[in-house]
């Protein structure tokens, strides 16, 4: 299959919550990550076509953490392969230049590691 995104993204390989800064609540987990999007697992839907304000942190290849606040607008959602879990998939709107530069550096170490 090939993959027509515009931006490359990098698949998680442990466990990374994602909270909705608004009420604190963590909303799912990161299935994947670009520097324009993300895709979350959750146990609920969220709203169709609304705006989030997003938490959640990385670790990079050195082991150093970083918070990322994110503007995410829902784009679509769909039953996961397990039951009870739902895709969700978000563009991002608002982020910090500085938080662009560092998850497209995040992303493309995924590259370099292979």
């Amino acid at each position: 299959m090939n993959d027509h995104r515009r931006k490359p993204r990098r698949n998680l390989d442990r466990v990374v919550e994602v909270q909705d800064t608004m009420t604190d609540a963590v909303i799912g987990h990161l299935g994947n990550l670009s520097e324009t999007g993300m895709l979350i697992q959750a146990e609920q839907g969220l709203i169709d076509d609304a705006l989030y304000q997003f938490r959640f942190v990385l670790i990079d290849q050195a082991g150093g953490r970083r918070a990322y606040e994110v503007g995410a607008h829902h784009l679509w959602s769909e039953p996961a392969a397990i039951p009870g879990r739902i895709w969700i998939g978000f563009r991002f709107i608002d982020v910090s230049p500085d938080d662009s530069t560092h998850l497209r550096q995040w992303v493309e170490a995924d590259a370099t590691a292979h």
